[in-house]
């Protein structure tokens, strides 16, 4: 009965979804951003730290959009847990600073009390990097309680033992040939009507979409589902940041893995015309069997893919329906995205893509 329910549901809810929740608008979401990246330069220090890193020093790990649950049908981390583990304990001893960025809780369909019944596991080893000042947490739309409850304060107390300030966003700041590089870091819901406060969005997800989710076991955390509407976000962010001076812009909020401005599939059509010019039929051949592969999961590519700047990133998500998660690595000059997964018994991380911070500057 299940499965038969699915195969009906599945695309009337997702339609509904689409249908009566707002869009993205670049005029808020322009201003949105402006506004914010205005007040912490001006050392607001509520709105996010400014935090200063030696470009071959500094190590961080950013990940986003976690949407930790009560481990029912609706939980879409759960599958992901082991990997976050894994992640975190070779981040811990590596000597990165973990950066949440948003979405970690999923606080429209769960109690916080049950957030926190379920997932005292991840919470105790997100805990190791507060304990040595190596953490910074970043509310999104989904936790935005950690912004506007009274009592936000006591209860991150109680999960992590000490103060925790969540912030809005957080500006890293390195030097690269006497110039600097800010990379400012934020969840990415700003302007955005659908999650910015938007009653509805609340309403269905919590009253209607995640009943549904966990009696149909469904998580809907590919790309394949409202790919056009992640690409519009997406779009828009990199046009605010590609007008930026000497900024990287890193955000999550779409669950869609984006580096240097580019997502997968735009990647990949890059490469096919570079392979072209060269003369390169061999490697033609493997990247169009490659984009034959993808191009169901996108439903719609930059037109500018082959000359867009490479000022914007986003670290994809935490909750995959596979299990696996995406980040964004900075370290050892470089900044990378990265994938972990779970083939066998082991969580094993790769490097999907990767470019130096001194090369990527010369591109903006």
């Amino acid at each position: 009965m299940r499965r038969f329910l699915r195969s009906i549901l599945l695309k009337p809810v997702l339609w509904a979804s689409a249908k009566f929740s707002s869009r993205p608008e670049k005029q808020k979401i322009f201003e949105s951003l402006s506004k914010l990246i205005d007040r912490i330069t001006a050392k607001e220090e509520d709105k996010g730290p400014v935090i200063p890193f030696d470009l071959h020093e500094g190590r961080f790990i950013i990940f986003s959009d976690h949407h930790k649950g009560a481990r029912d049908g609706a939980d879409d981390f759960a599958m992901a847990e082991p990997n976050y583990l894994a992640a975190l304990d070779y981040y811990f001893s590596a000597g990165y600073t973990l950066i949440n960025l948003g979405d970690s809780e999923e606080l429209w369909e769960n109690s916080l009390g049950k957030v926190k019944k379920f997932n005292q596991q991840n919470l105790e080893a997100e805990k190791k990097f507060l304990q040595q000042k190596r953490f910074i947490k970043i509310f999104g739309n989904h936790d935005l309680y950690w912004d506007n409850d009274p009592l936000a304060w006591w209860q991150l107390k109680t999960i992590y033992g000490e103060k925790l300030k969540v912030y809005e966003a957080a500006l890293l700041s390195t030097t690269i040939n006497n110039n600097q590089l800010n990379i400012f870091c934020t969840h990415g819901h700003q302007g955005d009507a659908q999650s910015d406060g938007n009653w509805f969005s609340k309403f269905f997800v919590a009253k209607i979409w995640a009943p549904l989710q966990a009696y149909l076991r469904i998580n809907p955390n590919t790309p394949a589902y409202d790919g056009e509407k992640k690409s519009l976000h997406n779009s828009i962010m990199y046009e605010w940041s590609s007008l930026q001076k000497n900024m990287l812009l890193i955000t999550g909020h779409t669950h869609q893995p984006v580096f240097g401005s580019l997502t997968l599939l735009e990647r990949l059509y890059k490469q096919f015309q570079q392979a072209g010019a060269a003369g390169d039929t061999s490697k033609q051949a493997e990247l169009r069997a490659e984009i034959q592969k993808r191009e169901k999961e996108f439903s719609s590519v930059s037109i500018d893919y082959m000359t867009m700047k490479p000022s914007y990133f986003n670290s994809g998500c935490c909750c995959y329906s596979d299990g696996d998660i995406t980040g964004i690595e900075i370290a050892e000059g470089c900044v990378r995205l990265i994938k972990w997964t779970l083939p066998g018994q082991v969580a094993h991380r790769e490097i999907l893509e990767e470019i130096s911070l001194t090369e990527l500057v010369m591109q903006l």
